[in-house]
């Protein structure tokens, strides 16, 4: 997947694309894959890096979700299961089971969560990781041996799945082109074409970094632009009336000591805010969050208050022995969520349903907001059957349910970190073969290789040291110091392969550190 090569495609004279998509995150880039793999003409355009904002910066769960079961919506949980289901068959090097573990302090729990969860199986039809189970407290404390003891009764045991969610936004975008579609990162849209009868028929583009502009014909726009769909509205109808409600949510990230080593996820059902509290071992750390602002700025880069990190590491605490400090966080990231608003007013963002909404203008614009990671599939599938429906494209059925994506491979060996990269491990120890030197370490720490930023450069349109340290290798979310000290090493290694100068180098390295600050603690 090179750049230049997917520039070259949109300088065909005349053309008009079927499917013209704004916005790369998770929503985009699997309708992206949706309309490429019925046959559609795609072009989808990223005005940053691919999964650059909300969709990098999850979780990293593909699940049900606990908590909407307790708010009653059911057929959410139920539709998320299935895709959960249908996620893990489609890119099993990505998608793993993970198990849970709900620590219990009284009897009372103990029999509600039991219940509860086996319900949840139930709703999974077939899709499911593993059944629930009740552990007694030896047990509890022998799986997560750091559990708080004092009080313990027991726990349940339940099943989600785990990801690496800017790993599985690469193998989208891969995965679309395979299948003849273009998506192109640090290409922003700045217009929407009308035609004669005021219909959308196209977008103006600018290429952020060859400051070229690109005016093209299509039959269908599609605004999955997350936190920024409201802009993308205005561009349609000037007057358009502000529909999403950003919601934060931050994470932090611990050395995987703090669950014991365990390979067992710890879901705390209700915290003091209302929310779940995951414990998710991902990449031999931990990540642990989330909560929920409301009322943020959108932004690409948005930043996590204090009181955030401090509920963090007070519920944490609550059922961490030793609880966790400021001192052990390695990283700390932020997201904003693209909640729909809601019809009536007064509601908290936690309580609004992460169900998805498609709108249709009056110009035909068509916008998908809302939803989760979990359910991307479903949600491509569901806006372009609404294209069809409206009559803005030929009907054609969708077939991503039964689909493998790029670089399949069923069993992954998960103690080896190029896991993630499926198929295409196998391509990058090649390069290593034929270049012995690609086989060094970027960092005594970690296993990542020169290799790796290679490979991002040619193969994966990595175009900054942000891209590569933040969404190719993941070191940025893993450990923010650690990234910030080999980030001369690795700009270096681009600029050699990018034929940059030392002037680009420098100032790579100072964007980045800028972006890094807020990834870390100052003491």
């Amino acid at each position: 997947m090179k750049r230049e090569e997917e520039l070259e495609k949109l300088n065909a004279d005349g053309k008009i694309w079927d499917v013209i998509i704004v916005g790369g995150g998770a929503t985009g880039l699997g309708c992206a894959v949706d309309a490429a793999t019925r046959g559609y003409s795609v072009a989808m355009f990223e005005m940053y890096d691919f999964a650059k904002c909300t969709s990098s910066r999850s979780t990293k769960l593909v699940h049900g979700g606990v908590r909407y079961l307790q708010q009653g919506d059911v057929k959410l949980v139920k539709e998320a299961l299935h895709e959960r289901g249908i996620m893990k068959s489609n890119c099993p090097q990505l998608v793993k089971d993970q198990p849970f573990i709900i620590s219990n302090y009284t009897h009372w729990h103990n029999f509600l969560y039991f219940c509860g969860l086996v319900f949840y199986d139930m709703l999974s039809l077939g899709y499911g990781y593993g059944r629930s189970r009740f552990i007694n407290a030896r047990s509890v404390m022998k799986r997560i041996p750091t559990s708080v003891s004092k009080g313990l009764k027991g726990g349940i045991v339940y099943h989600d799945g785990q990801f690496d969610d800017a790993r599985m936004a690469m193998t989208l975008a891969q995965t679309c082109v395979d299948n003849g579609g273009t998506v192109i990162n640090r290409m922003k849209v700045t217009g929407i074409d009308h035609d004669a009868e005021g219909k959308c028929c196209g977008v103006k583009v600018h290429d952020e970094i060859e400051g070229k502009d690109y005016d093209l014909k299509c039959r269908c726009v599609i605004n999955a632009a997350g936190i920024f769909c409201d802009d993308v509205m205005k561009m349609d109808i000037e007057k358009h009336k502000k529909m999403i409600v950003p919601s934060q949510g931050v994470h932090i990230v611990l050395d995987k000591k703090f669950i014991g080593g365990s390979n067992d996820a710890i879901m705390v059902p209700k915290t003091s805010d209302g929310r779940v509290l995951f414990a998710v071992p991902w990449h031999d750390k931990v990540v642990v969050g989330t909560t929920d602002t409301p009322g943020v700025t959108p932004s690409e880069e948005p930043k996590p208050l204090e009181q955030e990190i401090e509920f963090i590491l007070h519920t944490a605490g609550l059922y961490m022995d030793p609880a966790p400090t400021r001192a052990d966080i390695l990283s700390v990231f932020a997201g904003l969520r693209p909640l729909a608003a809601p019809k009536k007013e007064g509601k908290s963002s936690k309580e609004l349903s992460r169900g998805h909404k498609i709108i249709v203008s009056k110009n035909n614009l068509v916008t998908i907001t809302g939803g989760k990671w979990t359910s991307y599939r479903k949600m491509a599938e569901d806006t372009v059957d609404k294209a069809i429906s409206i009559g803005l494209l030929e009907p054609r059925k969708c077939v991503t349910r039964n689909f493998h994506l790029h670089g399949y491979h069923k069993n992954p060996d998960l103690n080896d970190h190029m896991y993630v990269y499926g198929s295409d491990e196998m391509n990058i120890a090649d390069l290593i073969k034929r270049n012995p030197e690609f086989g060094e370490k970027l960092s005594d720490r970690y296993d990542f290789t020169v290799a790796e930023v290679i490979w991002a450069v040619r193969e994966e349109m990595a175009e900054t040291l942000d891209d590569v340290l933040a969404r190719r290798v993941r070191l940025l979310f893993l450990d923010a110091r650690e990234a910030e000290k080999i980030a001369p090493k690795v700009a270096a290694i681009m600029a050699k392969e990018m034929c940059k100068d030392q002037n680009w180098i420098d100032a790579q390295v100072a964007d980045f550190d800028k972006i890094a600050d807020n990834y870390y603690l100052k003491n």
